[in-house]
Order: C-alpha cells, then structure tokens, then sequence
C-alpha cells in the first residue's frame, strides 16, 4: 500500500461517513431493459426504435442500455439530429422528423408534459428497483423504459465491513425516490438522497459537513463537486480486484484509504475499493 501524505492517511482515519453513488458503485453498472410499456396509440418496437436512436448519440449507461435493447431486437436505429442531453435530466433530439424526448418524470413536468396516464405502471417498477425513463413522441408520451442495475456481488459484504467500523453509509442518487428506496432496503440502507442532481451534490456534503460528520464519498459524484463542498476524501467504487491503495493529499483525490483499523481494511485503488483481511 503506498501512502503519498501521511496527514491524508490521518484525516481518512477520522472519516465517520460514507456517501455513495447507486449507479456502478452499489450496483455493477450495466443497467439492462426489463420492460417496456407503450402508452395508447403507441407500438412497443416503434418507441425503442425511436427511443435508441436518440440514446445512441449518448455515453449514459441508461442509454447505452436502451440502445443494446434495439439491437438484440435487430431494430433499425436511425439518425438523430439536434440532439442534447441535460445533465441529469434526460436527452432529446429529432429522428424521422419527429421530436423524440426521453428522461425522468420531473423533466417532463418542466416542460409540460404530462405522465400520470403511466404512472400507475412506472410506480410498479420503481418498487421493483427498477428505473424508469420516460419518452414522448411530439410532445406526448408515448411510454416507458424500465431498466434494472444488479447489485454487486460485493456490496453486502463491503457494506458490512463499513457498518463494523462505524461508519455511517448514505446513498446517493439521481434516481427516483421510490426506486432508490427499493435499493436501498435490499442492502439494509437506511439513509438516502434520492432525486439528487450532479450539481446538487456538493450541497448535500456540505450539510453533512455543517453538521459535524466527516465525510467520505465513493462513486462518480466525486468528480461533480465543487471546491465550495467537497468530500473530506473521495473515491470511486465499493468493489474490485486491485489491492493496492493510494492516499492523496488533494481535496477531490482519486485514490484513498477510505478506513484502516485492526485487521480490517477497507481501500480504494485508483477505479475500485476492496476489503482486506
């Protein structure tokens, strides 16, 4: 294990809270379509199609699911034009003349949308743990995407470890309320931020800061942080196969000890945190 600053080592000693992304941190980060429901007037292969035509244009997980989904149904994915894709929310672009929009269900309400006719059906699936995305066609909807993340074979065990030192887990994540709940009782989690947006995360270390807690975070979110609120160590993943183990001494490291007492270590190297006996 190298240790570049022996003052980083002694501040992650002290650390007594954990914040961790869901996606590819709790989870394997290779989220797949488990359902797909069309709303009326719609055709389940036409919205994929369409759906994966504008996702492919995009590098979110969630996406490239959506996108392999067209594949293995051997779908014609077309062009997109005028695509963008606002953080967090969703992504949207035009395909065969038609104005396709894809995201969760408070990006719609911005914009007018309307999602209740499927929420009946969206709710099922989020109590699954599934999350959902939503697309419109022209401005109506025109269905839903249900796409499931396993948990890492390593999360309990990791989340075990953490618990035996005392430190105090808190998932975070964009994700909808109701799925991040359903998560988060798989694992025994009982401390969630749910509907958190990349540039909302800094705020939610900074309260926990201001209130006394020392506080780590694992997962891509690091890399969204300002100076202005900032993990006191921060790193990628809860899992992986590399033991070695780098303590930096900058604000937003990318490698650190995130606990080391008596036998048990809980590392991080520079793309996974292992335990180690």
């Amino acid at each position: 294990m190298l240790i570049k600053n022996a003052e980083a080592l002694e501040r992650m000693e002290k650390i007594d809270t954990l914040v961790v992304d869901k996606t590819g941190t709790l989870t394997e980060g290779k989220p797949k379509v488990v359902s797909i429901v069309a709303a009326a007037g719609f055709q389940e292969a036409d919205i994929l199609r369409l759906a994966a035509s504008v996702e492919r244009a995009s590098e979110h997980p969630l996406a490239d699911a959506i996108v392999r989904a067209a594949r293995e149904r051997n779908l014609d994915v077309g062009k997109v034009q005028d695509f963008d894709s606002p953080t967090g929310k969703g992504a949207t672009g035009k395909v065969d003349g038609k104005t396709v929009l894809l995201g969760n269900s408070n990006y719609f309400a911005s914009l007018g949308i309307e999602t209740q006719s499927l929420h009946e059906q969206g709710e099922r699936l989020r109590c699954d743990g599934a999350t959902v995305i939503n697309i419109a066609i022209d401005g109506r909807l025109a269905g839903l995407f249900a796409i499931a993340d396993p948990i890492k074979a390593t999360t309990p065990e990791a989340l075990k470890a953490l618990a035996a030192e005392g430190i105090k887990v808190i998932m975070l994540t964009g994700d909808n309320r109701t799925t991040a709940n359903a998560v988060a009782r798989t694992l025994g989690i009982t401390d969630v931020e749910a509907e958190v947006l990349p540039d909302q995360k800094s705020a939610v270390v900074t309260r926990l800061q201001k209130a006394g807690r020392i506080v780590a975070m694992a997962g891509d979110g690091v890399i969204h942080l300002q100076l202005g609120g900032h993990p006191d160590r921060g790193r990628h993943s809860l899992s992986g196969a590399r033991p070695a183990a780098i303590a930096d001494d900058s604000r937003s490291c990318h490698g650190a000890v995130i606990g080391q007492r008596g036998r048990q270590c809980v590392a991080a190297a520079d793309d996974a945190a292992v335990i180690q006996p």
